[in-house]
């Protein structure tokens, strides 16, 4: 068996079409224009490079980018004055603080600032609550991006056995949530799990959310088994040169992809959903503050 190749970049395309199309409708119909504000402190170039690709993408879907780049030595009561402004600003509907944050900023202080309304990261203490007791939120890209995948290669998800490797508070976490949303039945694993092969054998879908490169064999996969590889390493690659790198997931692709029947590849696969989820966000965060009917399939 070699698995299907679930090209989340096509895929994300589709989403960020589906979220230009809504958002021309609503701005015909109603004359309201999703806006979001990217919150940029320092000059990290990883960063910079980030919040471009957003602000493009957020102009090609119709929407307002709002960019705002604070110095390096940017104070805790500057930033917070700054979201305070974004919050009662009508036309920012999606707030977003690229992360990290410089050392000397209080990283949950300034999350937890933001109008939870408007945290189109899904990571304000108050979403989080929502999530985990089932309630409508704002849920965090990644793991939403991952769900949308699952839905788009298996149909319902109802009674599906589902590991999350990881127990993060950005991916692991929420996306064990989206999962018991989807009636799936849940085990969240990590570094201390005994007999991880064993538990991750019996899942019809693996979620690997480590941080460790090639960190999931091939043999822990149930043949068959959908699988989804959030993470995204840089591992020395000689045979391209000296000092040269390549990007790897926590799977070892090429044992797992003769095992699995679906699976995402690193690079091409979970990376470009983040984004395209993002603005399905900053659209769903516009459409509950006017009181319009939410995008179907984008949250």
């Amino acid at each position: 068996m070699t698995a299907t190749l679930i090209d989340g970049k096509a895929f994300a395309a589709l989403i960020r079409e589906k979220v230009a199309t809504h958002v021309a409708r609503i701005k015909e119909a109603q004359g309201v224009t999703p806006g979001l504000a990217v919150v940029l402190v320092g000059d990290d170039p990883a960063s910079e490079v980030y919040v471009r690709s957003k602000g493009k993408q957020t102009v090609e879907a119709g929407m307002n980018s709002f960019e705002h780049k604070l110095p390096v030595d940017t104070t805790q009561e500057a930033l917070l004055e700054l979201i305070e402004t974004l919050n009662a600003d009508q036309s920012v509907h999606g707030i977003l603080v690229q992360l990290p944050l410089p050392e000397h900023l209080d990283e949950s202080l300034v999350i937890n600032a933001i109008d939870p309304a408007k945290d189109v990261d899904g990571f304000h203490i108050s979403n989080v609550g929502l999530l985990a007791t089932g309630q409508k939120s704002m849920v965090p890209c990644t793991p939403l991006g991952c769900v949308m995948m699952l839905r788009d290669q298996l149909g319902d998800l109802s009674g599906k056995d589902a590991v999350v490797i990881g127990r993060s508070n950005i991916v692991g976490k929420p996306m064990a949530q989206l999962l018991l949303r989807e009636s799936c039945t849940v085990t969240i694993a990590h570094s201390r799990t005994k007999d991880l092969p064993e538990v991750v054998k019996r899942a019809d879908i693996v979620v690997a959310a480590v941080g460790r490169a090639n960190f999931v064999q091939g043999d822990w996969i149930k043949p068959g088994a959908t699988v989804i590889d959030v993470g995204i390493n840089r591992i020395p690659a000689p045979e391209r040169g000296e000092g040269k790198s390549r990007l790897v997931g926590d799977v070892d692709f090429a044992a797992a992809k003769e095992v699995a029947g679906a699976i995402t590849p690193v690079p091409g696969g979970v990376g470009p959903m983040t984004i395209a989820c993002l603005l399905a966000n900053t659209l769903t965060a516009c459409c509950r503050a006017h009181g319009l009917a939410e995008p179907d399939g984008l949250t």
